[in-house]
């Protein structure tokens, strides 16, 4: 996904694991450093990955002569893998090892980033992105969980607070790396990060890491292949709002084809939900969404991040092609969004503390809304009131709503839940920027396209603060 925000729950996974002291298999101290640093450097190439490449959409758009369609499955083949793979990732890592799990994802995550890199056509490209989302659907959750099943409970506070320093530092850097190493290499560069970052990390976890208890778990295929089903239906039907160019002589075909795809997701959805109620070892069970406020808090993450995702899709064109700025500055223009974020969020967490989380899941994506307006209203402004500003605000905005978001979806489960609810809420804002990229790619060739994504986003992110406001009582705990 290409939006330089750590997921809401990421934390909530490390939490979730159980105590490697209480079991007696916890790691020598200085093995646990470095075992932390892999899965730093792992969970860093998808951060970097994602951001970076942000800011990279157009000139590759331009390199391959693809429309925006095509564009948005550079992003969203990878997206498609990791929202319906990613509890799979997890189930993988548990019965298998994470370590092993993270050590094979890694591997596969730099094979298929050169894989992109050395793409000759955009169908190339999609093709490894898709590669490269399955490969990140097991680094993600293995190297979250490693942290975890890692470092003894009392520990875990310290080893969180250095992997989400690393994490802020990656996102943070991720566009202005990007559009640098575009501007001055070309877009392939981006995806050269990688492989040398996944070797480094399959070598630490070789020489430091060591077993840990493994789990008895089943694996939802079939869900995961309908889920992922319903939402490649549904990201190309909403993709494909505008017609390509040159389809007026068919555009009732082309429409039919558009009602069809929408059609199928929706019925592949409802196959979805009903195979859950069934399977044995269902991705989401049906317990978790007979929880009312869990429900809602993820429908809450499916539009808030939908939003989010919306803008950082049309935002490098609207900078690049219609400002006529350079990849470079276009990644610095990023800067206000990931230093207020990075900056802002302990504050805030603290602040939920006090507070009770539900005042801050009402108050983030309102003023997210605002930030989305501004761009819109003031689109013919200068720089610094068009997009510096509201990016300002927009990092202020998810500073206020990713911790309490995070510290909700935990506290209204039982603790045996916590972990597969930090899971199923990733899933969701995985999808919600899929849904999110494929609306605004649809958006992007209409005229006013621009200010069409940011109202949309608007819209969006005023429905998650409604959504938070419709829940009666929220622990911050």
């Amino acid at each position: 996904m290409a939006q330089p925000l750590p997921q809401p729950c990421d934390r909530g996974i490390i939490q979730a694991q159980p105590c490697p002291r209480a079991a007696g298999v916890e790691a020598p101290g200085a093995n646990k450093r470095w075992i932390l640093a892999a899965c730093i450097l792992a969970s860093s190439m998808a951060f970097i990955d994602g951001s970076a490449l942000t800011v990279a959409l157009p000139a590759l758009r331009a390199d391959f002569g693809a429309d925006y369609a095509a564009v948005q499955w550079v992003i969203n083949g990878y997206a498609l893998a990791l929202a319906s793979l990613t509890l799979i990732g997890g189930a993988l890592a548990d019965v298998f090892g994470k370590a092993r799990m993270l050590m094979l994802g890694a591997a596969a995550f730099g094979l298929t980033s050169a894989a992109c890199a050395l793409a000759p056509s955009v169908e190339w490209l999609i093709a490894a992105r898709l590669a490269q989302g399955v490969s990140a659907a097991i680094v993600t959750p293995a190297s979250l969980a490693l942290i975890g099943a890692t470092y003894p409970r009392e520990e875990r506070g310290a080893a969180i607070g250095v992997w989400a320093a690393a994490s802020a530092l990656t996102t943070a850097g991720g566009p202005v790396i990007g559009g640098w190493l575009t501007e001055t290499f070309g877009w392939q560069a981006v995806f050269w990060i990688n492989p040398p970052i996944a070797a480094a990390t399959v070598l630490l976890l070789l020489v430091f890491s060591r077993a840990v208890p493994k789990q008895q778990r089943g694996f939802d295929w079939l869900g995961a292949g309908l889920i992922a089903a319903a939402l490649a239906a549904l990201a190309y039907a909403l993709s494909s709002i505008a017609p390509p160019e040159g389809a007026a002589e068919a555009g009732v075909q082309f429409g039919q084809q558009v009602w069809i795809a929408l059609f199928a997701g929706l019925a592949l959805l409802g196959a979805y939900a009903f195979w859950e109620t069934s399977a044995r070892e269902p991705l989401t069970p049906p317990r978790l969404w007979a929880n009312a406020p869990f429900t809602t808090l993820n429908l809450a993450t499916l539009l808030i991040y939908g939003g989010m995702s919306v803008m950082f899709f049309a935002l490098p064109f609207e900078l690049i092609d219609q400002r006529g700025l350079t990849p470079t500055q276009t990644g610095l223009a990023f800067l206000p969004f990931t230093l207020a974020l990075g900056l802002l969020s302990q504050v805030f967490g603290g602040l939920a503390d006090k507070l009770g989380a539900r005042p801050l899941l009402i108050a983030g994506p309102i003023a997210a809304a605002a930030a989305f307006l501004l761009m819109s209203l003031l689109r013919d402004q200068n720089l610094w009131a068009a997009i510096v500003l509201p990016m300002s605000v927009l990092g202020l905005a998810f500073a206020i709503l990713v911790a309490p978001l995070t510290a909700a979806v935990m506290s209204s489960v039982d603790d045996n839940d916590e972990g597969l609810a930090s899971g199923v809420n990733n899933a969701a804002s995985r999808a919600a920027g899929l849904i999110g990229v494929a609306l605004a790619a649809g958006l992007a060739s209409l005229d006013n396209g621009f200010h069409a994504s940011m109202m949309i986003a608007a819209g969006a992110s005023f429905l998650g603060a409604a959504c938070a406001f419709a829940l009666r009582r929220v622990s911050s705990q």
